[in-house]
């Protein structure tokens, strides 16, 4: 197969034009998410704690997937993608994917898989069956 990671904003805008040419889209959502907030996960312990008990964010969206933002995003290209291209495949690939919230956003907006740290796919795999339960509820 043949495909991208969408790991840009400018990237996940344009992803009605790549889904033409790509079988897959797997979003590299460490890079997505530093590309969206402007600032680095290696820079973010000086004032990540002041914004998460100012509750300017909710929480660490490196462990998390930013729903509001990123996931946003994410879903919009998720959007196009299709548009263009019915039979893509999609996925992640980073952290945030063995995150049970995160997970449970990635079933949500359609996709196909999550991949992560492998001391990670326990919680993944549990939070991807709890997402398929609820969806049929």
């Amino acid at each position: 197969m043949v495909g991208t990671m969408i790991e840009i904003p400018r990237a996940a805008l344009l992803s009605g034009q790549i889904a033409e040419a790509a079988e897959f889209f797997s979003f590299g959502t460490n890079d997505l998410t530093q590309m969206t907030f402007g600032f680095s996960r290696d820079d973010i312990g000086g004032f990540l704690p002041e914004y998460v008990s100012g509750k300017i964010l909710a929480g660490d969206p490196f462990q998390s997937i930013d729903q509001a933002g990123v996931g946003e995003l994410v879903h919009l290209s998720i959007e196009r993608g299709r548009k263009s291209n019915k039979h893509l495949e999609i996925g992640i690939c980073g952290e945030q994917g063995g995150d049970p919230a995160s997970v449970a956003f990635c079933h949500r907006v359609g996709m196909d898989y999550v991949s992560c740290s492998p001391f990670r796919v326990p919680i993944a795999r549990l939070a991807a069956a709890q997402a398929a339960i609820a969806k049929k509820k």
